[in-house]
């Protein structure tokens, strides 16, 4: 019965461990629009992504809601071609 308790204790304490460490990883990004300045090249021309971009882009994907949500924002990010390179990228475009 102890052997039992205490492994459900030791995966409670993983589950909690696991959870808290995605929490503070979407706190750490700054959601910033100009982090996004190496896609400039992509969204400005017809050149692929850099692999630059597409790290900011992953980087940057907890902070896509808050872009869409902004209308001074909103008309950079909710573009054919940013979603062109999101795609192309692997980055999902979010459904806010």
């Amino acid at each position: 019965m102890h052997r039992f308790s205490f492994l459900s204790l030791c995966v409670v304490g993983i589950v909690v461990v696991l959870f808290s460490g995605k929490t503070r990883t979407a706190e750490a990004v700054t959601c910033d629009l100009s982090e996004l300045s190496p896609c400039l090249a992509a969204i400005t021309s017809s050149k692929p992504p850099s692999s630059t971009c597409c790290s900011k882009l992953t980087e940057q994907k907890p902070c896509f809601c808050q872009y869409l949500r902004n209308p001074t924002m909103k008309q950079f990010v909710d573009t054919p071609k940013a979603k062109r390179i999101a795609t192309t990228c692997s980055v999902e475009y979010p459904q806010c």
